[in-house]
């Protein structure tokens, strides 16, 4: 019985062992793409903001405080920001979603044009240009630390069942297997000890039984 459920438990655990390799393995093919497309998107991100610094800076400038602050006080446009989940190979990734208040992609200018230089307009179509990828880029390496320590997780796994539970298994089934076999030989042997004694024991009744008689002389 502790044979039988041990090969049972073995099956088990080389199917779950080959299940969590290829489970690692697409982890580590998508974790590599969101990577690659992590480097891209700060980049992206990095160098917009960096321009919008630079208008910011050129348009401080040539505008006084005043102006400035009276132009940047109320805001026109609104943002919303959705956030859900997806599960990919078992591990819940975010999602951002995002809309404006207004569909209009020029309604973000809260300012006349009149009184405010160039510099601030293209600091704020930098800042507007650059929010999608910057919330990809908050997506994205959410969802690399996540990944990676699933992955760190179905890697112990996998080397906790390859050099430890199967051969574990492996090494007990065969030890059960040959003290049966021992068992087997012994009790063969036991039998065929038992068989040469009664052989032994009918062929002597036997020759008790067929042994010379006596002689009487006749009359």
């Amino acid at each position: 019985m502790e044979l039988t459920r041990l090969k049972k438990k073995l099956v088990t655990a080389v199917r779950g062992h080959k299940l969590l390799k290829d489970k690692r393995d697409e982890l580590m093919r998508q974790f590599l793409d969101l990577v690659r497309e992590n480097k891209a998107l700060r980049e992206r991100v990095e160098s917009g903001i960096a321009a919008a610094n630079k208008n910011f800076v050129l348009a401080r400038a040539g505008m006084t405080d005043e102006t400035l602050n009276v132009a940047m006080m109320a805001p026109t446009q609104e943002v919303y920001l959705e956030a859900s989940q997806r599960n990919v190979m078992s591990v819940e990734i975010p999602v951002f979603e995002y809309k404006t208040r207004t569909a209009d992609a020029n309604n973000i200018y809260s300012y006349g044009f009149a009184f405010t230089s160039a510099d601030l307009d293209g600091a704020i179509k930098s800042l507007s240009d650059v929010l999608p990828d910057l919330l990809r880029l908050a997506e994205v390496e959410k969802s690399c630390q996540l990944m990676a320590a699933e992955i760190e997780k179905t890697r112990r796994r996998v080397n906790a069942l390859e050099h430890v539970m199967i051969p574990e298994l492996q090494e007990n089934i065969k030890y059960i297997t040959m003290k049966l076999d021992e068992n087997e030989r012994s009790t063969q042997i036991r039998l065929m000890k038992v068989k040469d004694m009664m052989l032994e024991e009918a062929h002597h009744y036997k020759e008790h039984q067929s042994g010379p008689t006596a002689y009487a002389p006749p009359n």
